[in-house]
């Protein structure tokens, strides 16, 4: 089969197309003949050596959408069956990684955990969008911030992958929602999407906005996909009791930590790898029931063909990045 691999840490270009065998189904696995692949702003980092538990060569790719092609002895689940389309979302650290074998590749292996049923609604290439983006989204919202109706999110970076998954989650849930973009599309796809404020982060001042969205109060939740650049802001932003979760994060930065006293601001980090097994099945329940009744739309900005990997990699890190951008095998 055709894959990606990486043979060496480094820049977009250690992303090599190669033959490589077809996995082997073995008890306790699925394979699923792979008809898109998400590209997210993890997978660079992996590519860099920027995460623990990768050695070269591997095959990169957290998420993907296609069908199943055989299920192993004790992989049995209810809702999944040979044939069925399906998305995968790589399971949490510590399960099964090594059966794990990436998805920017024409077949994939997984733990049956990591393999979910895909509405026949949503297409191969949304499916692709799920796993990581609105995975990251539901727990940052829920199992992080605690998220109640009626409270107010700010969502920077709304315009991404996990940015457009949080509106879209957080105004189903009956929270107020404010979403930062750069660019005034940007803007217009948050606000579509469901934000009911759209602020531009590159403009001077753009937070005061805030003030009169909250009455001076502040928003209780800020999810934040650039702490590098936007923590300290927060602590203006952020309303007093309030929680600010790090999904991302590319570089250290000057912080004050008498700001979050004044108000009891909770800061905390979150990564899907940690995501408790019970969690996890929870959220993508969750999920499930948001892709079939169409509240939650995967937006895919970018399809390439699996050989365009490095492509993909050098586009998903530009600030002007809108939705997906996804591989098609």
């Amino acid at each position: 089969m055709k894959a990606i691999r990486i043979s060496r840490f480094g820049g977009p270009d250690v992303l090599e197309l190669s033959d490589v065998p077809t996995p082997q189904i073995a008890p306790g696995t699925v394979l699923v003949r792979i008809l898109a692949a998400g590209v997210n702003p993890v997978d660079t980092y992996i590519r860099q050596g920027g995460y623990p538990g990768f050695e070269p060569p591997f095959t990169p790719g957290y998420d993907g959408a296609g069908i199943v092609e055989a299920i192993g002895e004790g992989a049995t689940r209810a809702d999944i069956k040979v044939g069925d389309r399906v998305y995968i979302a790589r399971p949490p650290t510590g399960l099964t990684n090594d059966i794990f074998t990436g998805t920017y590749a024409q077949y994939a292996l997984s733990h049956p955990i990591g393999v979910r049923p895909l509405p026949a609604n949503v297409s191969f290439a949304q499916g692709a969008g799920v796993g990581t983006p609105y995975g990251t989204a539901w727990r940052a919202l829920f199992q992080r911030a605690s998220a109640r109706p009626g409270q107010t999110v700010l969502i920077h970076g709304a315009s991404g992958g996990v940015g457009l998954a949080a509106v879209q989650i957080a105004r189903a849930a009956g929270l107020r929602v404010v979403g930062s973009a750069g660019t005034s599309e940007g803007m217009d796809l948050v606000r579509a999407n469901g934000a009911h404020l759209a602020i531009n982060h590159r403009e001077d001042g753009y937070l005061d906005k805030l003030k009169d969205f909250t009455g001076g109060k502040g928003v209780d939740i800020i999810l934040e996909m650039a702490a590098h650049l936007n923590l300290q802001k927060d602590m203006d932003a952020v309303a007093k009791f309030g929680t600010v979760v790090v999904i991302g994060s590319r570089a250290s930065l000057d912080f004050a930590p008498r700001g979050t006293m004044g108000k009891d601001v909770a800061i905390m980090g979150m990564s899907l790898r940690n995501c408790p097994i019970e969690q996890f099945e929870s959220l993508h329940a969750a999920i499930a029931a948001g892709l079939e009744s169409g509240v939650y739309r995967p937006i895919v900005s970018l399809e390439l063909p699996l050989a365009d990997a490095a492509k993909a990699h050098i586009r998903v890190t530009e600030p002007s990045v809108h939705g997906k951008i996804v591989l098609t095998p």
